[in-house]
């Protein structure tokens, strides 16, 4: 457990996870850079975020770019900063929304929990059609270190195994299943993706690998408003 805090702390500057997510948002500041150089503003969309998770980029970035931010959660979120953030309940899946009701799409380590590769496609099908430009982060199935559930090599043993290991203790984010059907209910919301099938739900991105040690950690798949931009197009790229 404290080994899965050090590195997925993602309050602690210290941590791994925080440098990742720091290193991570430069791109992502340019696809909002390159909306406001166009429009003055820029509606973000956060598909299963949270404020906090903001707070790296920081509030006053988003304050002084004119950048409002709807959080999508199917858990009710008090919200701190309401000059920038407000919160849809709901499910990412099926959001209800208008086609291009905003200007960029963001999601980040939410895909893997939707449920299961038909929950997958829906989601994707809302990302791409909610905005001209989406940022969509995930981890990488075959990267040795679980993120979720901290042990090394989880997502490879079979399922009944890992059940059994559920009912015995608590794993990284997840705490002790009192059931057999808690513990299969807990494994069914984390299923990781490997690179095919990423870019298969998302054709018309770009995917970009990061990398830890050399190895395939996750990836960001990107699209950028096609539209011309001028000369500050390149901050996305």
């Amino acid at each position: 457990m404290a080994l899965t805090h050090r590195i997925h702390d993602y309050d602690d500057p210290r941590s791994i996870g925080f440098r990742f997510r720091v290193a991570r948002l430069q791109r992502l500041v340019g696809l909002i850079e390159l909306t406001v150089y166009r429009t003055g503003a820029c509606r973000i969309i956060d598909l299963g975020g949270t404020e906090q998770y903001w707070k790296i980029l920081g509030y006053d970035f988003l304050r002084s770019r004119n950048c409002t931010v709807r959080l999508v959660n199917p858990r009710p979120l008090e919200l701190m900063h309401r000059s920038v953030f407000e919160h849809q309940q709901g499910d990412a899946c099926a959001t209800g929304l208008a086609d291009r009701s905003f200007d960029l799409v963001h999601s980040n380590s939410t895909i893997e929990h939707v449920g299961d590769w038909h929950r997958m496609k829906m989601f994707a099908g809302e990302v791409r059609r909610l905005a001209p430009a989406y940022f969509v982060q995930t981890p990488n199935f075959w990267f040795p270190w679980e993120p979720h559930f901290g042990v090394p090599g989880w997502q490879l043993l079979p399922r009944p195994v890992r059940a059994a290991l559920m009912r015995r203790r608590g794993w990284g984010h997840y705490r002790q299943a009192n059931t057999i059907d808690d513990a299969v209910s807990i494994l069914e919301h984390c299923r990781l993706l490997d690179r095919r099938m990423f870019a298969w739900l998302f054709p018309d991105a770009t995917i970009h690998v990061e990398r830890f040690l050399g190895l395939p950690k996750s990836f960001v798949a990107v699209r950028v408003n096609s539209a011309p931009a001028g000369p500050h197009a390149a901050l996305a790229a």
